[in-house]
């Protein structure tokens, strides 16, 4: 019975992850999320007897510790894929530049700060609770989800300057990829980032009475189009965890791809 591990399981890609799962009888899925009661109201249907929602922040290091020795009863003491989806996309830099903070620079280190926080040391901590699951696992896959708009050379061919803390927190996790590819690749436990695309979570657009940001997303957008045109627009959560699983499925140390960064289709075409 395969048993996987979904941080910031309450919603968009994380609940579309353990809905897909758990579909299967034969998988053991545990959520994690920071209220299991809206988790599983947010389910939208009976919660299978597979399925198990564990409160846990991936900022709150007790929280994980704790889900992770329940997780451990649940599974039976191991575990065979992690994946990393809890993330934070702050609102207050996401259609801005770091420019646009020259003259309130305590908002931006504010904001760099909180966006480490989750998108950095919280995967950190949740890696580093649960490796002694992964070390009994049969398959031991972490992945972690992270952004095209963390590959420089694709921020450089676009010249997209805005959600700088996003960007930039997301590079430093798929650093921090490499280097637990480098710890445990002789363990035969393979880690990897994947960007899950441009995902239509309902939190995509910006709000239309506020025309910045509109102007700001709209002007992503169009670059996005001119980088791959055959691009129509963002795909469903359902859409882009089916091209994942998969990918997770044929994945492996012995092909290569160990502390690599890669979009949905397993390459650097991010759209």
């Amino acid at each position: 019975m395969p048993s996987y591990v979904v941080t910031g399981a309450s919603r968009g890609l994380g609940l579309q992850f353990v809905s897909t799962l758990s579909s299967d009888t034969q998988n053991v899925v545990v959520g994690l999320v920071r209220n299991r009661a809206a988790a599983e109201k947010a389910f939208g249907k009976a919660v299978p007897k597979n399925l198990s929602f564990l409160e846990a922040d991936i900022t709150d290091l007790d929280a994980l510790k704790s889900a992770a020795t329940e997780t451990a009863r649940l599974t039976g003491g191991g575990l065979d894929y992690l994946i990393n989806n809890a993330a934070l996309i702050s609102n207050t830099s996401r259609y801005r530049t770091l420019g646009d903070f020259a003259d309130d620079p305590q908002t931006l280190i504010k904001d760099l700060q909180v966006s480490f926080e989750t998108n950095v040391i919280g995967v950190i901590n949740t890696v580093n609770t649960f490796i002694p699951l992964l070390r009994r696992g049969r398959e031991k896959k972490v992945f972690t989800l992270s952004t095209g708009v963390a590959d420089v050379d694709f921020l450089n061919q676009l010249d997209i300057a805005v959600s700088a803390p996003y960007s930039i927190s997301k590079g430093a996790v798929n650093v921090a990829v490499a280097k637990y590819n480098a710890l445990y690749k002789s363990e035969g436990i393979l880690f990897m980032a994947i960007s899950p695309g441009l995902v239509d979570t309902g939190e995509l657009v910006p709000s239309s009475d506020n025309a910045e940001d509109m102007k700001a997303f709209q002007d992503v957008v169009g670059k996005f189009a001119a980088y791959a045109p055959h691009f129509t627009g963002p795909i469903t959560p359902q859409e882009s965890v089916n091209l994942m699983l998969k990918l997770f499925e044929k994945s492996s140390i012995s092909n290569g791809n160990g502390g690599t960064f890669v979009s949905q289709f397993g390459n650097k075409q991010w759209l």
